[in-house]
């Protein structure tokens, strides 16, 4: 970041008026958050240097929860619009008038072209991890995956989305495919399709879903059948991209 963007000591950095912040209606709010953010600060009501109030401020003035409000900020991040600023918050950046214009579906479509390509480089990687899994497994690997998916269950029973869960199985898959290359290659896809996969774990039915999905893979892995690990994974990973493509 270039030093000319960052507070100097005596510099203060203005908190931002919320009062034309208005509550949204449940579809894309998200997106409806984003886009009344960068219609203050078309308008000039935040201006370059204003902080956004903290994040269980604007949590109880649009009436959504904090994963809305952070992919909103995020989708800003992304435009160029505020930055995080170390001691600072979230604060509004310097800006063109072109910058304040773009048009915030064309920044979704991009992110939703993006999601589209890291979900089809897993489709290459996957099946073929759990293929060759299913080949080398030793029995306490597979007792590892056991162990995942008991804490996964335990987490849907509850209607906790089970992140570090949904990561631990595909990486345990890796590990077991016995290739250190593809592991951090997959540290990579999971990293960056985390926004989308935190969100899709939280849409009706979709706990429930990965939690069989990953049940049938490490089925087919405990029988020592590659191929029907393969076909599991590949099933798995298109149920997951229809309900993530669904909500981008």
């Amino acid at each position: 970041m270039p030093s000319s963007a960052s507070p100097t000591r005596s510099e203060k950095v203005s908190p931002a008026p919320i009062d034309e912040l208005q509550a949204v209606r449940k579809n894309r709010r998200y997106e409806q958050v984003a886009e009344q953010i960068q219609g203050l600060i078309a308008r000039g009501v935040l201006k370059a240097g204003d902080r956004l109030p903290p994040e269980r401020e604007l949590v109880s003035k649009f009436g959504v929860g904090r994963g809305s409000i952070r992919d909103a900020i995020r989708t800003l991040e992304v435009m160029g619009i505020v930055e995080p600023r170390q001691g600072h918050g979230t604060v509004v950046r310097e800006l063109s008038a072109e910058s304040l214009v773009v048009p915030l579906a064309s920044v979704l479509s991009e992110k939703r072209h993006l999601v589209g390509e890291l979900l089809d480089v897993r489709r290459m990687i996957e099946p073929a991890l759990a293929n060759r899994a299913a080949r080398n497994a030793t029995p306490e690997e597979i007792a590892g995956l056991e162990d995942i998916l008991r804490r996964q269950q335990a987490k849907v029973r509850r209607g906790e989305p089970g992140i570090e869960e949904d990561s631990e199985f595909h990486y345990a898959i890796a590990v077991a495919a016995r290739n250190t290359v593809v592991l951090r290659v997959l540290d990579v896809l999971m990293d960056l399709l985390r926004e989308s996969r935190t969100r899709s774990l939280q849409s009706p039915g979709r706990l429930e879903r990965s939690f069989a999905g990953h049940l049938r893979v490490l089925r087919a892995i405990k029988r020592g059948d590659p191929a029907g690990a393969e076909r599991a994974v590949r099933q798995h990973l298109t149920e997951i991209e229809e309900v993530v493509m669904r909500q981008l």
